[in-house]
């Protein structure tokens, strides 16, 4: 059994653990809400992107972008987006078992995978288990810009134009709330049917209106397009931070909670060897006492 300075010991170090559980928990605290601001602006932009290619893409029924045309799939791509630190509870674990599941699907049909990776977890994850990364980015921080992660995004779509892959996902952590973060795989090109359906867009055929379009239908669908998709993925990214911290925030909780107990455990421990220790002196005492008399 240790000793009472081993078991003091041990109980500083673990006080020591705690106040930086505790810190790092208010930290995340702090970077969790910021990172669900800057999500819930950037919810906006996009909505108004989608009802704007919406309005143009029912105005033009003659013209397909490729980033709409569904064809047969003999390549996928996968645009991951990971955290570059860990301390995040099950957080990216959770989102490589939604990767694998899918990436299993296809290859069960013979379609290969190839994939473009944002954060050094899923740098790291590939290194190790394998898979073909065309594009990786990391070090993004906690308000990266979207030139910050713009290379893979963009290696994935030159990809797609060039014939050299069929589909692209995007997958992250989508931010439910504080205590609840979903692994998310969405398909992103080609655009799924319903991506500017009128119910999505808020137009009724009922109550359409002519607009004017300038330069062309589309120039312009050509150009919104391919910023729609990056907002997309911007998105997805900001969701992953948030998600990242708030993971990040219970881990750390339950990290303090878990030092705590251990603390009143020793604690006990060391109050019981103490109270046996003083028993045992004073029995000694006393048979001295009563040797002598």
């Amino acid at each position: 059994m240790a000793s009472l300075k081993e078991i003091r010991a041990k109980v500083t170090s673990i006080k020591s653990t705690q106040k930086i559980t505790r810190a790092m928990q208010m930290v995340a605290a702090s970077k969790m809400r910021r990172a669900q601001e800057r999500m819930e602006v950037g919810r906006p932009y996009a909505d108004s992107m989608r009802r704007v290619i919406s309005h143009l893409v029912h105005a033009s029924s003659d013209y397909k972008h490729p980033y709409m045309v569904t064809r047969s799939v003999d390549r996928v791509g996968y645009i991951v987006i990971t955290s570059d630190r860990g301390l995040a509870g099950g957080l990216n674990i959770n989102l490589f078992k939604a990767l694998s599941k899918s990436i299993q699907q296809y290859q069960d049909q013979s379609v290969q995978a190839e994939f473009a990776v944002i954060g050094a977890k899923g740098v790291s994850f590939f290194k190790n288990f394998g898979g073909k990364v065309t594009s990786a980015v990391t070090d993004y921080g906690d308000k990266p810009t979207f030139e910050q992660i713009n290379a893979p995004v963009q290696a994935m779509l030159d990809d797609y134009t060039n014939g050299k892959i069929d589909r692209i996902y995007v997958v992250y952590n989508k931010f439910v709330n504080a205590m609840t973060q979903k692994p998310t795989v969405n398909q992103l090109v080609p655009l799924p049917e319903d991506s500017f359906g009128e119910e999505e867009s808020g137009i009724q055929t009922e109550l359409s209106w002519d607009y004017i379009y300038e330069p062309d239908i589309k120039t312009l669908i050509d150009e919104l397009l391919g910023r729609y998709i990056e907002s997309i993925v911007y998105q997805a990214v900001m969701e992953n931070i948030a998600s990242e911290q708030s993971s990040r925030m219970v881990a750390m909780k339950a990290a303090t909670d878990n030092a705590g107990d251990l603390i009143n455990d020793l604690q006990l421990v060391y109050n019981k060897l103490r109270q046996a220790a003083i028993t045992r002196e004073i029995s000694e005492i006393v048979g001295g006492a009563a040797a002598v008399s």
